[in-house]
């Protein structure tokens, strides 16, 4: 039986918070469209490992030797440098991470696709994608009374996002409609789902709306006598500040698409200026190869050494 969680799916694409500790992670809402981690570069660089590399490519670099690592940045510097001048701009830079990141859901799509289009005509129809997903269901014996109900409701909310990906509303699906359908975060009219979904995964007392206790969540319990830290502070201002515009208390479906959904920001150009800011030791805007091996570690890093922290402790911490 395969289980596709949608969790993982709308973690893909909602709002970076720089600098938040790990206990976030636990959270589905505040994760970037380039990466499953934050963008914590004090912590490490696993977020600009899989935004420069796309997250199944930085998978493959976690395995290698620090040596291959930088023999093999030192070749995708050459193919990040289109016009050959021997420097990669900006734009170049951005070129490459855009070109991973739409990879990276192309492959993702193109896997799945062989699984889902189970009579072979280029088309997945909602039968197909359900009687693959949940197709165990069928045997009334195999699961108790919760555990049905649970993937009922599963079923359900799979079959409306399939049918907002279903421009034509024929019941199966072309390519584009199942990208849309499993990377909806990259697609306009997706828009509506991805926020009720969120607002689903939050909403503790079903009132559709989600007030400042549902919005931290889980994110910290601090014990009786113990500082509330600083970064929850920081997340309760942004909620009264800002995310709650309208100053009723709550984050309704439009506020909440404004907080996931921004307008306007191009988190793979933001990226792009932030490894080009960090990098560029001689401040002339482009980075040389010998810039990029320079910080090989932010990157590519290596498994083989804790993605580059590890050549900073001494030989006793190792």
């Amino acid at each position: 039986m395969m289980f596709m969680p949608l969790l993982g799916t709308v973690s893909l694409f909602l709002a970076v918070v720089v600098g938040v500790p790990s206990q976030e992670k636990k959270r589905v809402h505040h994760h970037g469209d380039l990466s499953d981690h934050p963008h914590d570069d004090d912590h490490g660089y696993q977020f600009d490992h899989e935004a420069f590399l796309g997250k199944d490519e930085a998978k493959t670099f976690d395995q290698l030797t620090p040596e291959e690592s930088k023999d093999r940045l030192g070749k995708l510097a050459g193919r990040m440098d289109t016009d050959g001048d021997g420097l990669i701009s900006h734009s170049e830079l951005y070129q490459w991470i855009k070109h991973r990141q739409n990879r990276y859901i192309q492959e993702d799509v193109d896997k799945q696709w062989t699984e889902f289009d189970l009579n072979n005509d280029g088309l997945v129809s909602w039968v197909e994608y359900r009687n693959k997903t949940y197709g165990y269901l069928r045997d009334e014996k195999s699961a108790d009374v919760d555990e049905k109900d649970n993937y009922k409701s599963m079923v359900a909310r799979d079959e409306r996002r399939f049918k907002a990906a279903d421009r034509n509303a024929d019941g199966a699906a072309t390519k584009e409609e199942m990208t849309a359908f499993l990377h909806p975060e990259t697609h306009k009219h997706m828009q509506d789902v991805v926020v009720t979904e969120t607002i689903e995964d939050i909403d503790q007392n079903g009132d559709g709306l989600l007030s400042l206790e549902e919005f931290l969540g889980d994110l910290t319990s601090p014990e009786d006598g113990e500082t509330e830290p600083e970064w929850v502070k920081m997340e309760k201002e942004q909620f009264v500040e800002f995310r709650d515009m309208n100053k009723d208390g709550v984050l309704d479906a439009s506020e909440v698409a404004e907080w996931i959904l921004p307008g306007g920001i191009d988190h793979a150009d933001n990226e792009a200026r932030h490894l080009l800011q960090a990098t560029d030791k001689d401040k002339d805007k482009k980075l040389t190869k010998e810039e990029i091996l320079a910080n090989w570690n932010m990157f590519v890093g290596s498994q083989a050494t804790n993605y580059g922290e590890d050549l900073t402790k001494r030989h006793d911490e190792l």
